[in-house]
């Protein structure tokens, strides 16, 4: 006791606003579960496993601790265990999921070090002071408690802005309580009552030909009426309906939905539930041969365990982190950058003051807690996995998205970590375990003229087009697609097991992107006009590990976001040698400069297209207008002049002559139109490129971004590449063979929604990541992959 008064000085009693780190050690993935308990630095109020405190003691010299040791009960039997069915689509919550955690009992005492010696707690001959500071901390939540939610519900409802002023009409309209129909077809199911004007209309149709006929939304365009409820979801519990905002395009709560339900005879008290609500239906139209084909659902593998092999546990739509991460440490750059060459304890001792916010760190710790084994021990369920949560709070720290509890676009994901490595090793290529995925492709432009222009630029990601004609299963999809339109007209369905879907080489979408390209509106500085060149590209080096984007999800007819359901052929062992760029060749002659690959360089004054501007002419429009909005357009095209001009007509200045330096229209776009089309999987600057081409009209900026593809490829070229400095010596070379090492697959109709899973070859066999569960792959799922990982085969 006399050693702990001595030592007063290195306690601190905590503030509110002080991080208490008592779930697990900043440096390992120990808890106060594991063997040695965790203890906590009453000075830093960071958590160490047994093996790590000292670390700690030796760089801070605090010697004093909380040591807290939690021992897990003797579990009831499985009779005396009352079991509640979830009526919430949440976990934590009352009415929701429980993620059963079993109880433990939990001890505390105070440990001096270097010796260890430890001091019960509670006791009254403690030093007020401590007793304080400890109170404090065992009261506090926790550092993670506070990153974390509580609890979460999946796509938890605002209270609509137009629930509380929402006029209904006095047409006497009453709405029995059963026997529904559209208004407009035959449909039964997927029904929606506006709660203006009382019609009864079927709701979306979905991506695969499911749902309704749209007559729900046709009628909120006609006539605005903003709210709907879904017949079926109704009853007494009114908050479990599904009410739908269209012009907050989301689902919403009603709080006067009592009172509007009655105004059209509606006793919901009497009402029963027929009908899944929105949530639970895309929950259950998920749930299918997909869901079931890449997660190897009903097969009995062999669950995997030790180095290598250790789960990543699912903190709340986080599976699209743990299915990259699991890739990258499966790689040698990852493994030697992070664990053979960085031991813990190196990785503490350079760490910043709090090594929680240490990128380096805890990279070092992710890597120890997957590939040493320690973690990956066999329990009653399988394996429980570790909880990356230091990881994910500091990868994700200030970045919008990644920090919240929504599902993420895996690919995004991984050009994010690319930067923060990037970052974290600035100028240091060695220690940038991303350098070996970096390769130079070299674009060649060449115009009418005859004469060329090269551009290099480099880049961590290949994303390839899908051409679905050049699928080997053609005549099976003939006689499918007969069979279905037959079974169609008939009213039935064909089952998942019937099927039949393309089947595209992988070959064929690496030959789209080294095919040749037009580029319209190409500005030649040979011509000193515009004209239409031919792009071609090639790699000009090839990397140590080639990723590849398969670009699945396209916009169908009704600018309903779409995803490609077609299987690509993957060999495992690819040789693309033949796509490399050659360079200038003897007898090429290089454009003036001033153009580059892909230039859009307009000349010093803006020239408006005459064809955009007599087609608008035609239509009655003012000349000297159509030329405004040609310019003002970049000259994308009539149908996106055209919408300019109707949203400019009453401008004051529409009738300012052009000045000598006039650019495109900056006007000010509505933010919720752009993150209605980034909710379709599109990226902001293309969003925002399309809705300015498009005078602000959603459906159109939509079309416009699948009629301009050249658009998303130049900001997504932005995001994952740079242009090739003198100094890019670095960049890897070699061979152009490579084998398929681990591919990432997507679930769900959207990249930001539905699960992701990873398949890894390791020790000679493929190996299924999914969250915490990692066994041996019984069905490889090769064909369904969104990102595909290869490693250079060395010569």
């Amino acid at each position: 006791m006399d050693l702990l008064r001595s030592r007063l000085h290195k306690v601190r009693i905590p503030e509110p606003t002080n991080r208490i780190h008592k779930d697990e050690c900043c440096v390992s993935f120990d808890t106060p579960r594991s063997e040695g308990g965790l203890y906590v630095d009453m000075n830093s109020f960071l958590g160490f496993g047994k093996e790590h405190v000292a670390w700690n003691f030796e760089k801070t010299e605090n010697p004093v601790y909380l040591h807290i040791v939690q021992r897990r009960k003797p579990e009831p039997d499985e009779a005396d265990r009352p079991l509640k069915k979830p009526t919430l689509l949440a976990i934590g919550v009352e009415g929701g999921f429980t993620d059963q955690e079993p109880e433990y009992d939990v001890t505390y005492e105070i440990v001096i070090l270097p010796e260890f010696i430890s001091l019960p707690f509670p006791s009254v001959d403690l030093p007020e002071k401590v007793r304080l500071a400890v109170d404090k901390v065992i009261l506090a939540e926790s550092a993670d408690r506070k990153q974390q939610l509580a609890s979460w519900v999946a796509d938890k409802k605002n209270v609509s802005a137009f629930a509380m002023d929402l006029q209904q009409l006095g047409n006497g309209v009453i709405v029995p309580p059963t026997g529904w129909k559209c208004s407009k077809c035959d449909k039964t199911e997927n029904l929606w009552l506006n709660l203006t004007d009382g019609m009864i209309l079927c709701g979306r149709r979905l991506w695969d030909g499911s749902g309704g006929n749209n007559h729900a939304v046709e009628h909120y365009q006609q006539t605005k009426y903003p709210l709907a409820v879904k017949l079926g979801t109704i009853t007494a519990d009114l908050e479990a309906a599904d009410v739908y905002s269209y012009p907050e395009d989301d689902s919403v709560e009603d709080p006067l939905l009592a009172q509007h339900l009655s105004h059209f005879g509606i006793d919901f008290s009497s009402l029963q539930k027929t009908e899944m609500t929105t949530a639970e239906r895309e929950l259950d139209h998920n749930t299918n041969f997909d869901w079931n084909r890449i997660q190897e659902s009903g097969k009995d593998a062999e669950l995997l365990f030790g180095p290598g092999y250790t789960g990543l546990a699912n903190l709340g739509n986080s599976c699209y982190m743990a299915s990259i991460m699991q890739v990258m440490f499966s790689t040698h750059p990852f493994i030697s950058r992070y664990f053979e060459k960085q031991s813990l304890k190196a990785a503490f001792a350079i760490s910043q003051a709090d090594p929680t916010l240490d990128l380096n760190m805890q990279m070092t710790k992710l890597a120890h807690g997957m590939l040493s084994g320690k973690y990956s021990v066999r329990n009653q369920e399988g394996q429980e996995g570790i909880r990356p949560r230091m990881f994910k709070s500091v990868i994700a720290a200030n970045h919008p998205e990644f920090s919240s509890m929504r599902q993420q676009d895996a690919l995004d994901f991984f050009l994010h970590l690319i930067d923060k490595v990037d970052q974290a090793n600035p100028g240091n290529h060695e220690l940038n375990p991303f350098t070996g995925f970096k390769f130079v492709i070299e674009e060649r432009v060449q115009c009418p003229s005859g004469k060329v222009s090269y551009n290099k630029r480099s880049d961590y990601i290949l994303s390839l087009s899908i051409p679905l004609h050049e699928a080997s299963n053609k005549e099976q999809l003939e006689v499918f697609n007969e069979k279905k339109a037959a079974m169609d007209l008939d009213g039935k369905e064909v089952s998942n097991e019937e099927v039949v879907r393309p089947r595209v080489p992988l070959e064929a979408c690496l030959a789209s992107f080294s095919g040749e390209d037009e580029i319209p509106d190409f500005y030649s500085t040979a011509l000193n006009s515009k004209t239409t060149a031919i792009k071609t590209a090639g790699f000009k080096t090839f990397p140590d590990y080639l990723v590849l984007q398969m670009r699945k999800f396209v916009m169908e007819a009704g600018w309903v976001p779409k995803k490609l359901d077609v299987y690509i052929d993957v060999p495992d062992i690819i040789d693309i040698s033949h796509m490399r760029s050659k360079g200038v060749q003897p007898g090429e002659e290089l454009l003036p400069e001033g153009a580059s690959c892909g230039s859009k360089a307009e000349p010093a004054q803006p020239v408006a297209n005459e064809d955009i501007v007599s087609q608008l002419a035609s239509m009655g429009f003012n000349y000297f207008h159509c030329q405004k909005a040609a310019i003002n357009t970049s000259n994308t095209g009539v149908e996106e002049a055209m919408n300019w001009l109707l949203s400019h007509m009453d401008d004051p200045d529409i009738d300012d002559p052009l000045s000598q330096d006039q650019k495109p229209s900056e006007d000010a776009i509505d933010e919720s139109s752009v993150q209605t089309l980034v909710s379709f999987g599109f990226q902001e600057d293309v969003a925002r490129m399309a809705l300015k081409a498009s005078g602000g009209n959603i459906e159109r900026a939509t079309d416009w971004v699948f009629s301009h593809p050249e658009a998303s490829s130049s900001v997504s070229a932005e995001s994952s590449t740079s242009n090739v400095k003198d100094d890019d010596s670095h960049i890897p070379d070699g061979s152009g063979r490579y084998k398929l090492v681990a591919f990432v697959s997507h679930m769900g109709t959207s990249t930001h929604c539905g699960h992701y899973v990873a398949h890894v070859l390791k020790d000679g066999r493929w190996a299924i990541f999914n969250d915490s569960k990692v066994a041996a792959s019984v069905d490889l799922p090769k064909d369904m992959g969104y990102l595909y990982f290869f490693q250079r085969i060395s010569s």
